[in-house]
């Protein structure tokens, strides 16, 4: 093979093997699906900007490795029908507040201010259709408390 044609076929597979990296990235950029959800608390009306984690693969990578979100802002999960859930930290910088919902919108249980990094299992109790996770004292600054009511979209 001539050099010219190997660096032709080196700057090829090079070429595609960017264009493929530049899909994945968009594709994973695209698939933040981002929503609003509202509460009514105590202390008034709170609407919160939400990325969903509907997808095994979403729910299984949840918040690992995030350093910052800003507050009014989480990570909803979906488990598409009320059962039993468990949560850790591991590999989770950020100490967050873990509420659990179910499908009708009402708060069942507040794990506030989980500690980073821990391997311990934070059960939700009562079976649950979703999991919110704000950034720890999120519950506390907008006055959530077991019982509250979230109005969550369908999807």
């Amino acid at each position: 093979m001539s050099p010219r044609r190997a660096r032709f076929g080196f700057l090829s597979t090079l070429c595609g093997a960017l264009g493929l990296c530049l899909a994945l990235a968009t594709s994973s950029a695209a698939a933040a699906d981002t929503s609003g959800i509202d509460v009514a608390t105590k202390t008034g009306q709170h609407h919160l900007t939400v990325e969903w984690a509907s997808t095994p693969t979403e729910r299984e990578r949840g918040l690992m490795g995030r350093e910052a979100m800003p507050d009014g802002h989480g990570m909803l999960f979906d488990f598409g029908g009320e059962r039993p859930v468990y949560f850790w930290m591991k590999n989770t910088p950020l100490s967050l507040d873990i509420i659990f919902i179910k499908a009708d919108g009402t708060t069942s249980r507040i794990e506030k201010r989980t500690t980073p990094f821990s391997e311990d299992l934070i059960p939700g109790g009562a079976p649950v259709r979703y999991v919110l996770e704000l950034v720890g004292g999120g519950a506390d600054r907008i006055g959530l408390e077991p019982g509250d009511r979230f109005a969550i979209p369908a999807r």
